[in-house]
């Protein structure tokens, strides 16, 4: 099968790379002529593991190309995937479809035979109705239809989230797009990947629906860490007791400072705003939207007050800026917030991250950027981890001890056990534990 993928983003170039990798020819198209240069030097531009060696891989075996033709691309594409940005207009809060529709006007204008246009890029329900307009009104005569495929990766592992998926969502009322839709996707059908073919706009629901349901577990769980401070809990016991619950499930129930990422924190917003202007209000998303944008603010606090109430004057050292480990992506990360307030608070930052300073360096200012995490607590009043690498997993605490002026380390992922901490003669501060664990 031949295959155009209309964007060279996260999604659009793992994406096609594992397509590729299903034996699939894919020319991967993108506007931005230095981005499809180095792509074509062997440049990734971003951090996923597992996603080099397949590349390469499939290009040295002629399945996977770039280009920025798109004409050329999708003149004769079983498949042409819409995988371009959709962000969250800042004034309107909805998901700013302008370049899904730019991508379905060049699409057309490319087309010379039957194809089937792919949405796959995060949209509100109805884009695919619109997105076929668009095509129609540029070329009336035009041989497509147009199927909804959310995709559902995870920064991170990506590659087994394509090639050993939970399911796969497809959207479409036509028999014929939904065969070539069963060819592309053969390869899961060995291992029984469920595939749910439904209409496009429950298709589209179905994303936005799972996103948010996450976002609020991740929540509910913050939440209740916070009561368990209360009342003496401890929130990784409840967490494990309430996960074994076959209903429920242990996964997105960690305790931490709020979700961040390229989907939840926008995905969220945006069925907030469709459910609203559809007269029917979700109140629960609305709250999980709230709280999570207060929790972020809040960690600083957190710091401030394992620092005796005062920033003034003082270094903290910082491991982890990403939004989550495994990724570069610092979109809407906690850390874009919980620094400058510590900022404003009158600290200095020293930070590392494994992956993510050259983005963080963009996006976060006055930051001593370190080589690793010991240097970053070299003279620090306390530190505080953020992202849960594995890298600070098995930190040297008598090591930490030295370098730190103070032995305070507030882990705003649990990482850490209070009772070890104890031991070791840290002050250790963390999430919806009692104090007396750590005694």
């Amino acid at each position: 099968m031949r295959v155009a993928m209309i964007g060279t983003g996260y999604v659009g170039l793992v994406s096609g790379t594992c397509f590729s990798e299903f034996g699939a020819d894919v020319v991967c198209v993108d506007k931005d002529q230095v981005k499809i240069d180095s792509l074509n030097d062997g440049l990734i531009p971003i951090f996923e593991p597992g996603l080099e060696d397949l590349f390469s891989k499939n290009v040295k075996a002629g399945r996977l190309e770039f280009t920025t033709d798109i004409m050329a691309a999708v003149s004769g594409a079983d498949a042409v995937f819409i995988c371009v940005g959709t962000p969250m207009d800042s004034v309107s809060g909805h998901a700013d479809l302008s370049y899904v529709y730019a991508a379905a006007h060049d699409i057309s204008e490319a087309l010379d035979g039957y194809s089937v246009i792919v949405t796959k890029s995060t949209v509100p329900v109805g884009t695919g109705d619109k997105v076929e307009e668009v095509i129609k009104k540029s070329c009336p005569d035009a041989d497509f239809d147009v199927v909804s495929n959310p995709e559902f990766l995870r920064e991170g592992s990506a590659i087994n989230d394509f090639m050993r998926p939970d399911r796969i969502v497809i959207g479409s009322n036509s028999e014929r797009a939904k065969d070539v839709m069963r060819n592309l996707y053969r390869p899961l059908f060995l291992i029984e990947t469920p595939i749910l073919f439904t209409q496009r706009q429950t298709s589209e629901l179905i994303k936005y629906s799972a996103n948010t349901f996450l976002a609020m577990k991740i929540t509910f769980i913050n939440e209740i860490a916070d009561l368990c401070e209360k009342v003496g809990a401890d929130v990784q016991d409840v967490a494990k007791g309430i996960g074994l619950d076959g209903r429920i499930g242990s996964k997105f129930l960690h305790a931490g400072p709020g979700y961040g990422g390229s989907c939840f924190p926008k995905d969220t917003l945006a069925l907030v705003n469709t459910a609203r202007d559809a007269g029917s209000p979700l109140r629960i998303i609305e709250t999980v939207v709230e709280i999570n944008n207060k929790r972020k603010t809040s960690m600083a606090d957190r710091v401030i007050a394992a620092c005796d109430g005062s920033l003034k004057d003082k270094t903290i050292a910082i491991l982890g800026v990403t939004f989550k480990p495994n990724t570069d992506d610092m979109r809407d990360s906690p850390s874009l917030d919980i620094l400058p307030a510590l900022q404003k608070a009158g600290a200095g930052i020293r930070a590392y991250d494994p992956e993510g300073m050259d983005e963080a360096h963009e996006m976060l200012k006055d930051i001593k950027w370190c080589e690793n995490s010991y240097e970053a607590m070299q003279g620090a009043d306390a530190l505080v981890i953020i992202t849960e690498w594995n890298a600070f997993r098995g930190l040297d605490f008598e090591r930490v001890k030295s370098l730190l002026r103070k032995p305070v380390l507030v882990d705003l992922r649990n990482i850490y056990n209070p009772d070890d901490m104890a031991t070791a003669g840290i002050d250790y501060h963390c999430l919806g534990r009692p104090p007396s664990s750590a005694n």
